[in-house]
């Protein structure tokens, strides 16, 4: 069973950054895909972006979501285990619960924002925006 641990979060000012990171348990070969969703109180969990990758080597097709675009970047570290989402100029509106959700094999393009695509998920980190 595979397991996500994310960290990384916490209470920042608006116009800040942050960096979460997405801890799996143990390391896994073919193609993999490994997302974020965040979750605020009252909405529905959104997809904030994406990494599919094939082998053990770097780089991968990176996916997100349109409210975070442009601001947040996906990448990982394969020595490592482990995912990371680059969060710069935050709002807060950004202010959620930030799970890591993964799955074992590739995710087409048009579905990797849906979380009936992933097989494991993490318990998830918060991140507050406030002044």
């Amino acid at each position: 069973q595979v397991q996500l641990a994310e960290s990384g979060g916490g209470l920042v000012q608006p116009g800040d950054s942050l960096r979460l990171a997405c801890a799996r348990s143990e390391r896994t070969f073919g193609t993999v895909t490994m997302a974020w969703f965040r979750q605020a109180p009252g909405k529905e969990r959104e997809f904030v972006a994406a990494i599919r990758w094939s082998g053990g080597g770097g780089g991968g097709n990176t996916f997100y979501g349109g409210a975070v675009k442009g601001r947040f970047t996906i990448s990982r570290d394969n020595a490592k285990n482990t995912v990371y989402l680059q969060m710069n100029s935050l709002t807060p509106e950004d202010a959620a619960v930030y799970l890591c959700a993964s799955r074992h094999t590739g995710v087409i393009a048009g579905r990797v924002g849906l979380t009936s695509e992933y097989d494991y998920w993490g318990r998830g980190t918060q991140v507050a925006v406030s002044s």
